[in-house]
């Protein structure tokens, strides 16, 4: 193979991956315009389009779909290899990429990660938030972290936490103007603090749960946010009620800054889950970080 072809194919990879001649120059260390050239210089060799390019987007065509399905996983390989010799040295060492939410990294990740990765300087890990359902390996990261039912079959899945609970929660202020439900229909009279998932853009409803029953609630109210913290915070300012993890909120409750509502209805979800695709062979800097999550320090 032409020496050219290996960095083009490289360049090809990151403009399918990004969408974005922008975002792959940017990650690439190079211009768009060395990297265009680059990409057209490509298709002449092959003799075929590879990118369908609009004023908003670029996605491969259906021979760069092809073309990246069949070469991106061997170079992915490679790197795995090279990577798997670096680790043959003494010092562990390499870059790990983890998805989570900032609920998982504030109360799981972080506080094992630091108490571990201190011992290994040459290890360096990015924390990603993100409350879509990311594909793990089309986005290139080496860990997601999901609750259990959320994990897909064909992942290698590691539990790190216990099953949790998701609680409604007020302020005191915004419950003595508006009366605390008594049932899971009232709270559409309610100003509920919603929380939108990147997932198509939509706006996650309240699954609420007592006994056999399952309810699902579309709230309605003034704020919208993206992150549970956002959530929690508005909720103790008085601005509604809030559907957040009950051990985030529970240390508030206890000070007398949120008062718990609808009880009886919080449902429970499976423990918080780190997954990451089946291989043949792990680095040790990949082995290091999932033995630091799976047992609580």
């Amino acid at each position: 193979m032409l020496r050219e072809n290996v960095t083009d194919l490289l360049a090809f990879i990151a403009v399918a991956r990004e969408g974005s001649f922008t975002r792959a120059a940017a990650k690439l260390g190079m211009s768009q315009s060395a990297l265009s050239h680059s990409m057209r210089a490509l298709e002449e060799r092959m003799g075929v389009k590879l990118l369908s390019r609009t004023t908003r987007s670029v996605a491969p065509t259906e021979a760069g779909e092809r073309l990246m399905q069949s070469v991106a996983p061997r170079f992915e390989e490679i790197e795995s290899e090279l990577a798997a010799v670096v680790e043959t040295r003494d010092k562990p060492a390499g870059s790990i990429r983890i998805t989570a939410t900032d609920y998982a990294i504030d109360t799981v990740l972080w506080p094992r990660l630091a108490k571990v990765l201190p011992q290994y300087p040459d290890i360096k890990v990015e924390l990603v938030v993100d409350y879509g359902l990311t594909d793990i390996v089309t986005d290139r990261f080496d860990i997601g972290v999901r609750w259990g039912d959320q994990v897909a079959k064909d992942m290698i899945a590691v539990r790190i936490g216990q099953d949790a609970r998701l609680a409604i929660v007020g302020s005191p202020g915004y419950l003595s103007r508006c009366p605390a439900p008594k049932h899971p229909k009232d709270l559409i009279n309610h100003d509920c603090i919603r929380l939108r998932l990147p997932t198509r853009g939509r706006v996650y409803a309240w699954e609420l749960k007592k006994g056999a029953r399952n309810i699902q609630v579309r709230v309605d109210g003034q704020f919208t946010f993206n992150g549970a913290y956002q959530m929690l915070n508005a909720a103790i300012d008085g601005a509604g009620l809030a559907f957040v993890p009950e051990d985030l909120a529970e240390p508030h409750v206890a000070a007398g800054r949120l008062l718990w509502v609808l009880p009886d209805w919080y449902p429970t979800f499976p423990g918080l889950h780190i997954f990451y695709p089946n291989r043949r062979e792990y680095s040790k800097a990949l082995t290091i970080v999932v033995d630091a999550l799976r047992t609580a320090r």
